[in-house]
């Protein structure tokens, strides 16, 4: 049984005396969907196109499917929709499938079969016999996801796959993504959208300059303290010195106090903070925890090193 879906090991790329990827060291576990997060400029499409085959690497080594890069075979398991897409656009779309499930190898029967149930899965269901130049760009992505997957692939890379995507077509991917998991599929993500990321990924890693500055699953990467936001009536002094004796920063936005923001160790100071506001005599009036979202851990973390 296939445990890494991906292993890479020091994989580098220079071209000449640019450092495009430094020494990757990163393993997907099969089945998971994992992000690749960064900047522009931060080596994740040179890295997935190592991976696909199409870039050489410097120096190091990778598997895919427990597959060194370049083996043939191995490319009708990996569907890819890359993030700057040119498709044949005098092509309908039932056509385009076509095309990239012969090319995968699949037979024709099964393939015709296949070319109906993913259009409807992508919501393309009434628009097979369109021509693909009469598709806007959120639907050709939407066409892009669907050759990806026509083949029913083992891996799938996502190169920004919900760009071009509004808010009901990123609904839709992500249950995609999802329903792809649960089949036992491997995907990876790379995404700007880190709502996106955080609400689909198991794990992620960040690049910043061609290396991996952080990886783990989001729970980890996100800051373990809280920040509760905090609004009461009839502040004192007493329960001021009593909150300022738990709280590891204490944020008063307006005096006299009816609203403030504190930070605490952990979860676990919350219901401490609470009984230090009402038996110092303070009527509180709300307590919402606010945690950090993966957008504010990519920052954080980006400007940390």
């Amino acid at each position: 049984m296939l445990v890494n879906a991906i292993e890479m090991e020091a994989l580098t790329k220079h071209y000449g005396p640019f450092r495009a990827v430094q020494g990757l060291n990163l393993t997907v576990p099969a089945g998971q969907v994992f992000g690749l997060l960064g900047p522009n400029g931060a080596g994740k499409t040179t890295t997935i196109m190592m991976l696909l085959g199409n870039v050489r690497p410097t120096s190091g080594r990778a598997t895919l499917l427990g597959k060194p890069l370049g083996d043939i075979p191995l490319r009708s398991r990996i569907g890819f929709l890359p993030e700057k897409f040119q498709f044949h656009d005098f092509l309908t779309a039932t056509e385009f499938l076509r095309l990239h499930g012969r090319l995968a190898g699949m037979a024709a029967r099964p393939l015709e079969a296949r070319i109906g149930f993913v259009l409807e899965r992508v919501g393309l269901e009434t628009r097979g016999a369109s021509k693909i130049r009469e598709f806007s760009r959120g639907m050709q992505q939407r066409l892009g996801l669907a050759q990806a997957i026509v083949h029913d692939p083992d891996l799938i890379i996502l190169d920004e796959p919900t760009s071009a995507l509004d808010p009901l077509g990123r609904r839709d991917v992500r249950q995609i993504v999802e329903e792809l998991r649960e089949q036992g599929k491997t995907i990876l993500v790379n995404s700007h959208i880190l709502s996106e990321v955080e609400a689909t990924c198991d794990r992620v890693a960040v690049l910043k300059q061609g290396e991996i500055v952080a990886e783990g699953t989001i729970p980890e990467l996100l800051m373990a303290a809280s920040t509760v936001e905090v609004e009461v009536h009839e502040m004192n002094d007493a329960a001021l010195r009593a909150v300022r004796s738990i709280v590891q920063k204490l944020r008063l936005e307006r005096v006299p106090i009816t609203r403030f923001a504190a930070t605490l160790r952990s979860d676990a100071d919350i219901p401490e903070l609470a009984a230090a506001l009402v038996e110092n005599g303070v009527k509180l009036l709300a307590l919402i925890p606010k945690r950090e979202t993966l957008e504010e851990a990519y920052l954080r973390i980006l400007e940390g090193v």
